[in-house]
């Protein structure tokens, strides 16, 4: 049987040519233009691939990125114009991919390098493999010379990872924190200083991380003032009593080192300047810390 041009118009108009933004094409390119290449996705018309949409790193060769006659995915970022042409995207793939890929991140807590782009009053822009992210000051561990970190990389855990929003929120602080505590152990002695004094105890800031000194935690005698105690700034020496790495809390005592009831009151140089030897000693549980 003859298959004449009206037969092979009748076959093209059966076939379905019809494509919709967002959805994922498999095409192969066969030429290179000034601007972009241009894909054979099985459709009418040739796609297009513009050039700043080749890849995620905008120093990428386009012949490198699309090899003519390789097969690979796309997504399609713009519907067919009047010649039937749509637009595709591998950076837009490759986002969609890294999104997924951050969300996932989230679920486990690992964390991620990342490089300061920007400041603002609020906190630091970074670039995250190509999307934009955020680290408000208060998760910074420099939080005065913002501009002084414009440039650097930063490790970092994720906060929120909205990718309908396309909203990234990062803390260096917490991934600081993490770090430091997988260092720490029940029953160590560590050197800090108190960043904090509140009504239920003090806080102390040591190796990157902080830990709670609860006022039961001071002194085996009632303490009536923290602040005729303490002071912020101040040194101090305390015992590592309990972890949790889920909420990343460090909590501290003194009272341990105490040799009487009291003395962390009567006579704290004592205590700290005897805290090594003391805290050799003891033998503490982290499921039951002391009273």
């Amino acid at each position: 049987m003859s298959f004449s041009r009206d037969d092979f118009e009748k076959a093209l108009q059966q076939h379905s040519y019809e494509f919709s933004q967002g959805q994922l094409v498999r095409g192969k390119a066969f030429s290179y233009e000034s601007d972009g290449a241009l894909i054979d996705i099985g459709g009418k018309s040739s796609a297009f691939l513009p050039l700043q949409e080749a890849s995620l790193s905008r120093t990428q060769p386009l012949t490198e990125v699309v090899p003519l006659g390789e097969e690979r995915e796309f997504v399609i970022i713009r519907e067919q114009n009047a010649e039937g042409q749509v637009t595709l995207s591998l950076r837009q793939l490759a986002l969609n991919q890294l999104w997924d890929r951050l969300v996932a991140m989230q679920d486990t807590d690992e964390t991620v390098r990342v490089r300061v782009s920007g400041t603002n009053r609020g906190g630091v822009t970074v670039d995250v493999d190509g999307l934009r992210g955020f680290i408000p000051r208060s998760h910074l561990i420099e939080r005065e010379n913002l501009d002084a970190l414009v440039g650097k990389a930063l490790t970092v855990t994720l906060l929120e990872v909205n990718p309908k929003a396309k909203k990234l929120v990062l803390s260096q602080r917490l991934a600081s924190q993490a770090a430091s505590l997988s260092q720490i152990a029940v029953g160590q002695l560590v050197d800090g200083k108190i960043s904090s004094i509140r009504p239920f105890g003090v806080f102390v800031e040591f190796g990157g991380t902080s830990g709670l000194l609860h006022i039961k935690q001071i002194s085996k005698n009632y303490v009536s003032s923290l602040d005729a105690v303490f002071q912020v700034g101040q040194s101090i020496r305390a015992v590592v009593i309990d972890l949790d790495d889920v909420k990343r809390r460090v909590s501290l005592s003194t009272q341990v080192l105490e040799t009487y009831p009291g003395e962390m009151l009567e006579n704290m140089a004592a205590v700290m300047a005897e805290a090594e030897t003391r805290a050799q000693k003891l033998s503490i549980s982290p499921s039951t810390p002391p009273e």
